[in-house]
């Protein structure tokens, strides 16, 4: 397939670090970001105190649209968090109150902060809240002036409508109006604001084109929408999740050291693929970093873990993440760390044993009882745990403060 043959810095740089999935007008969006500032915003709910991995390219879209010379409009979903986005949801998101939506927006914009530069000049990022408003139109109103532009059979045939209702799974009056709420915010961005884009993942290209189609049939100006591609890792799963949790952005909500580990273990055929997406590094350096073969792509990582937590964290959490690791893994005491293979899952116990740690089960169960064995420096209390590492990844089991192992596949 034939790349496209954009002439902007913002959707070749997007092209070639591969961002787009899909675009509305490609080629009258590439004209408008040639010929001066082009406002562009996405979207983001406020359902926790933090956002995690899987928002990070949206925020690095942002980014990208600022480093070309355009102006990033991040919309905190004052109002829309209190709906809830159905989009792949199979049941409906738990109500927050007005106090707890407002201390998590600010707790978000700190992330926000280290990617972007807010201002009052013209290329300078906003913030704003479409609570101010959503919440102050009235409803009879609203249904007036939009509700004859939305028809329920084009809604039952989105999505995120389509497959709640195949599971035979409740979807709420107040979840089935988002795309309506979504689709005005565009509306209401291009008129009171300017924006003339919307983006977003893969997910969101329905709300995308409602607000597009909204615009026009209500007599308003020419809007474009794109979409970043889903975000799967190479063995299928999706982006931003491991088996201990969500990999949080703000450090209140994950160390440091974890949120770094997590991308030190990202999966060889990843990385390249990461460092575009992710990390300002250079094209060519990236391409040098995807050759490494071997024991070598484990510099690649670093490069990969380093520039993504001095991007999240700073410079400063990126080089003590680093620090320790190499301490630890590295063997601060001297000496390479001891290796495990735990093939398809390997008990606990059994694996202290193995790697001569304790001296047989029993002791096993002792050491952990007393809490005193920790896996990636999260401390194990279940005996009858298996262990389980993911292809290409690298877990560190740890015994009191100076035994420490890699476990491997």
């Amino acid at each position: 397939m034939t790349e496209p043959a954009f002439k902007s810095d913002f959707l070749k740089t997007l092209r070639d670090r591969g961002y787009i999935h899909q675009i509305t007008h490609p080629d009258e969006l590439d004209a408008a970001t040639r010929s001066g500032v082009v406002s562009g915003y996405i979207g983001f709910d406020a359902t926790a105190p933090s956002l995690h991995v899987g928002s990070l390219i949206q925020i690095m879209m942002l980014r990208r649209l600022q480093q070309a010379g355009h102006r990033p409009v991040v919309v905190m979903g004052g109002g829309t968090t209190k709906v809830g986005d159905p989009t792949g949801k199979d049941a409906s998101r738990p109500q927050l109150t007005d106090k707890t939506i407002q201390a998590n927006i600010a707790s978000i914009r700190t992330v926000f902060e280290k990617f972007l530069t807010f201002g009052d000049g013209p290329t300078d990022a906003v913030m704003i809240d479409n609570d101010d408003w959503l919440s102050t139109y009235g409803y009879i109103q609203f249904l007036r002036d939009y509700g004859t532009h939305f028809t329920v059979n084009r809604m039952l045939a989105f999505d995120s409508v389509k497959l709640r209702l195949e599971r035979e799974q409740p979807m709420t009056f107040l979840e089935f109006n988002y795309m309506i709420l979504q689709g005005y915010d565009f509306r209401h961005l291009a008129q009171e604001m300017g924006v003339r884009l919307q983006m977003g993942g893969s997910d969101q290209w329905g709300n995308i084109v409602n607000g597009i189609e909204l615009t026009r049939r209500s007599g308003g100006e020419e809007l474009y929408g794109f979409t970043t591609p889903l975000l799967t890792t190479a063995d299928g799963k999706k982006m931003g999740k491991t088996a201990s949790g969500a990999v949080w952005l703000n450090e209140d909500m994950l160390p440091a050291y974890d949120f770094w580990q997590f991308w030190r273990n990202t999966d060889d055929r990843d990385v390249g693929r990461f460092l575009r997406l992710f990390t300002d590094i250079p094209l060519d350096e990236i391409e040098r970093l995807e050759r490494l073969e071997g024991a070598e792509i484990n510099d690649a990582k670093i490069a990969l873990a380093n520039a993504v937590t001095a991007l999240v964290r700073g410079e400063d959490a990126a080089a003590a993440a680093e620090a320790t690791a190499r301490e630890t893994f590295a063997g601060g005491a001297g000496g390479d760390l001891p290796t495990l293979s735990v093939g398809d899952g390997m008990g606990l116990p059994a694996a202290l044993s193995a790697l001569g740690f304790t001296a047989s089960n029993k002791e096993a169960k002792r050491k952990i009882a007393e809490g005193a064995v920790r896996l990636d420096d999260e401390v194990l209390s279940d005996p009858a745990m298996v262990l389980n590492v993911a292809e290409g990844e690298q877990r560190r089991l740890s015994l009191g403060r100076k035994k420490h192992a890699i476990l491997l596949r």
